[in-house]
């Protein structure tokens, strides 16, 4: 292994520890509950973009895509380093 792939590496463990925290500070959803029981007009639903919870949804999906592209670049440095 050389440097490259250690650098890559400590980054990919990095996106994974991060993204781990993000999805652990989510709080879980129950989809078209609000309708049934009235709270589909709450004042939270209206402000949704702006919400914790969505700004985590978000950098969950930032850093999913940042993973991914981190665990391609991994396996492309190694196919031509060796």
């Amino acid at each position: 292994m050389n440097i490259v792939d250690y650098i890559v590496g400590a980054v990919l463990i990095l996106f994974s520890i991060i993204m781990i925290a993000v999805v652990i500070l989510q709080e879980g959803n129950s989809k078209d509950i609000g309708v049934v029981t009235g709270g589909a007009d709450t004042f939270l639903s209206k402000n949704k973009a702006r919400t914790v919870n969505s700004k985590l949804a978000r950098w969950t999906k930032v850093l999913s895509i940042g993973f991914a592209l981190l665990v391609v670049a991994l396996n492309v440095v190694d196919k031509f380093m060796h």
